[in-house]
């Protein structure tokens, strides 16, 4: 999918369930070297797990919510490049966790 719409998001998060847990969306830039994307897992509690990563594992965060809502305009706001699209949200970073993973 190319630039995904609010409502395609909406709709991708809204149908998350076992075994279809995740959705994930990247940026592709062939100009810049890294991992850049952001991602959502729906867990078995029913809380949803946000996770976005700035092109390497030191700039990996992650937080979680239960409203479907501000997931969908996190989700929304990143592939739009909203900046203040993380706002709602106190992030984590995760690097140290993910050090052996790179």
């Amino acid at each position: 999918m190319g630039n995904p719409k609010s409502s395609a998001l909406s709709r991708m998060v809204a149908n998350l369930g076992r075994g279809n847990a995740f959705v994930i969306v990247e940026r592709i830039d062939d100009e810049a070297d890294g991992d850049w994307y952001v991602q959502v897992w729906l867990r078995n509690d029913n809380t949803y797990q946000l996770e976005f990563r700035d092109g390497t594992a030191a700039e990996h965060y992650q937080t979680r919510t239960i409203s479907q809502e501000k997931v969908t305009a996190a989700l929304s706001g990143w592939a739009e490049g909203r900046p203040e699209w993380k706002d709602a949200f106190m992030w984590n970073n995760i690097s140290a966790f993910l050090a052996d993973a790179d």
